[in-house]
């Protein structure tokens, strides 16, 4: 029998609990150090919730002199967490506030979208219900989020078809779409007019026969339909 928060919780009762990591940020070097209240205070809040909610804080991963506006991707002790998240199974993420997690309501939002993604639960400890409502403001930002993906791909098929015109208009061929039977395979073809110039003429459905005959079939072993050997004709 243990005290948890002043209150006697069994062992079997801790290990019941859902297990999540928290997570500190401190902005300034200023408030990191020994002698600094700010991640005691964070991790206070952080396992105050956690004993209420029914969470055993596994680990703990801060991130000193940490701006808000900075990507997750690039704060060390955020991608410590994910990586141990990918190897124990663990996926609940608390923080002491929204503004701890991100400062900046983009960084917040596309941060809170990653994890959302990947199965991983975010809980601010002020108020759990942070990364699950629909605020008008993170509905804004999902929306212009959206828009910006949407004309990031316009823009890339653009380029590509920008690419492809230049191409065609300077060698005067073909640049893309799959490869006509001449372009694949020239002696299927070849034989194929050649066989269409007999006397007395050939249907499309002989034509394919005696393609077979000379070992010339579709990749899956079969003769080629009546409308193939059109195409080689007519190219």
């Amino acid at each position: 029998m243990s005290t948890d928060g002043g209150k006697a919780v069994s062992d079997q009762e801790k290990r019941q609990r859902k297990p999540a990591i928290g997570y500190t940020r401190t902005s300034s070097a200023a408030n990191v150090g020994d002698d600094k209240d700010s991640v005691l205070r964070q991790r206070k809040a952080i396992q105050a919730y956690a004993n209420r909610a029914g969470y055993r804080i596994v680990a703990w991963f801060d991130d000193p002199a940490v701006k808000g506006a900075d990507t997750i991707d690039v704060r060390p002790g955020f991608m410590g967490a994910l990586e141990m998240i990918a190897g124990n199974g663990v996926r609940t993420v608390i923080v002491e506030t929204a503004n701890r997690f991100a400062r900046d309501l983009i960084v917040q939002e596309t941060g809170w979208k990653r994890l959302h993604s990947e199965g991983i639960s975010l809980i601010a400890a002020d108020s759990p219900d942070q990364f699950v409502d629909e605020t008008p403001t993170a509905v804004l930002i999902r929306q212009i989020l959206g828009s910006v993906a949407q004309f990031d791909k316009a823009m890339t098929v653009a380029k590509l078809r920008g690419a492809r015109e230049r191409k065609r208009r300077k060698t005067g061929g073909k640049v893309e779409g799959r490869k006509s039977y001449a372009e694949a395979n020239p002696e299927l073809v070849k034989l194929a007019r050649q066989l269409s110039e007999r006397t007395p003429k050939l249907s499309l459905r002989q034509i394919s026969a005696e393609l077979a005959s000379a070992k010339f079939t579709t990749p899956n072993g079969v003769p080629y339909s009546a409308s193939a050997v059109a195409s080689m004709l007519d190219h």
